[in-house]
């Protein structure tokens, strides 16, 4: 003891300080801090995962434990004429005299780089186990994989064969050179993140289209019943299978709820270059309607979409056809004996 503010102790061959008066915590001489472990740091735990969700919050703590690792194992390969081996030695009594738990060195070849590691009571176990965890964390073995990147000189990484959290006595991890690092992992995040994103995107616009579809086969091409006996269905812009179809069925579903003995098709509405599709729905559509003893006329052919259906050589000689709906509307009528007075 210096004075009365200032204390130190040797554990082991590590040095612990404390200035009472600065507010100071040193171990090996570094500023150092202390928190209680399942309360302070699992709410720092706890927080990181709020904010960030689980996934990330596990990247997050995984890179800073490797990164902080490469630090750590700076220390290491500072000491003088200090071996790999020898390094090796020295982590169990560091990590243990910092509240890190139990670390045991269970294997080690320099030549493969490979070391296999126990773990026991360590004070991500404790979080965890606070936290109601049933995986390992992913901080301390990142840890380790850095210290050994450090002290091998090579990017090192590990897999938990069996884990604390898991119910066994200990955690085993192994390391071992690998071309995973913690840049690959976060940017492996970033994607999945992007292309959750991007799906969720894409599953709202279809949902968007759907509605926007129903839409307009609710507003395109509505059934009137514009008199008793008559039904008027406007054409509106081009038709595909789809469409064509849909408004196939819907009319033919009502045209016996109309009591409909004339399909007025208003064709004024309807793209100007009549496609070859087009004409042959017109045809389909009043074949059907036929069955059911309704009759079909046309209107509303203007002289240019009257030019487009000679230039497509498509017949609609067949039918009724009337230059206005008033005109096909007083012929229905005129055909079932009645008149507008």
């Amino acid at each position: 003891m210096a004075n009365m503010f200032k204390y130190s102790m040797d554990v082991r061959g590590l040095d612990f300080q404390w200035d009472i008066e600065k507010g100071q915590f040193l171990f090996e001489r570094e500023d150092a801090v202390l928190f209680w472990i399942s309360s302070a740091m699992k709410t720092f735990f706890d927080t990181i995962e709020e904010v960030s969700g689980e996934e990330a919050a596990s990247i997050v703590l995984e890179t800073t434990g490797f990164r902080q690792g490469l630090v750590v194992s700076e220390y290491f390969t500072n000491l003088k004429n200090v071996s790999i081996e020898e390094a090796a030695e020295l982590i169990p009594s560091t990590y243990a005299s910092a509240g890190w738990g139990r670390a045991y060195i269970k294997d080690l070849n320099t030549e493969t780089k490979t070391v296999t590691m126990e773990l026991k009571n360590s004070w991500e176990y404790k979080i965890n186990k606070a936290q109601g965890k049933k995986t390992a964390g992913t901080y301390l073995s990142a840890h380790y994989a850095g210290i050994f990147t450090g002290l091998f000189g090579t990017n090192m990484w590990f897999r938990v064969t069996r884990s604390q959290i898991e119910g066994y006595e200990t955690d085993i991890v192994e390391y071992f050179p690998s071309e995973i690092t913690v840049a690959k992992n976060i940017h492996e995040l970033a994607r999945r993140k992007e292309s959750e994103h991007i799906r969720e995107l894409e599953a709202l616009v279809e949902d968007k289209t759907r509605e926007l579809q129903d839409l307009v086969k609710e507003i395109s091409s509505p059934i009137i019943p514009v008199l008793e006996g008559i039904v008027v269905v406007p054409l509106i812009g081009k038709y595909d299978e789809s469409r064509a179809e849909d408004l196939l069925v819907k009319t033919l579903h009502n045209l016996p709820k109309y009591q409909a003995k004339y399909l007025v098709l208003d064709l004024t509405g309807l793209d100007k270059e009549l496609s070859g599709y087009s004409a042959e729905f017109i045809g389909k559509l009043a074949s059907a309607a036929a069955l059911i003893g309704t009759e079909t006329i046309l209107v509303g052919i203007s002289a240019e979409l009257g030019i487009s259906i000679t230039q497509a050589n498509i017949n609609l000689a067949k039918f009724n056809c009337f230059q206005t709906l008033q005109h096909g509307i007083y012929h229905s009528l005129a055909q079932s004996g009645r008149q507008i007075i």
